[in-house]
């Protein structure tokens, strides 16, 4: 299995997924029109490196400036997906959730997100401007 890594565009995160070090980064903007289309290849990869593993740490590095209610479903599912395999017993994940000092609702978002999955370990990272 090979590491997963889109480029980013206007309306796509840059995707990368470093399987041998174990960190997820999602960074930049998410708003296409087709999220299923973008995201359907990037949740098969998630789902073919979590399924056999076992007794790890994995970090999970989020800085999105902005994302529209499609993507905000789509991380819905992506912290399904991580929040399951932490249920199971045999990883533990922590989310580098970035925000910028005057983006507040960046910051809600990602404490919602913590509400919402509290196996996750979140860490609110402001970036200054």
């Amino acid at each position: 299995m090979e590491n997963l890594y889109i480029a980013a565009t206007d309306c796509t995160p840059k995707i990368f997924f470093d399987q041998n070090n174990h960190v997820f980064e999602i960074r930049g903007s998410s708003y296409l029109e087709n999220t299923v289309e973008f995201y359907t290849p990037i949740f098969s990869w998630l789902t073919e490196y979590l399924t056999p593993l076992d007794d790890a740490s994995l970090t999970v590095n989020i800085e999105l400036v902005y994302f529209n209610s499609s993507s905000s479903r789509i991380l819905l599912e992506f912290f399904d997906t991580l929040n399951e395999k932490v249920l199971q017993g045999t990883v533990s994940i922590d989310v580098n959730w970035f925000y910028e000092s005057e983006d507040e609702d960046m910051l809600e978002f990602g404490e919602d997100f913590q509400q919402d999955y509290q196996s996750l370990v979140f860490h609110f990272i402001e970036k200054p401007q």
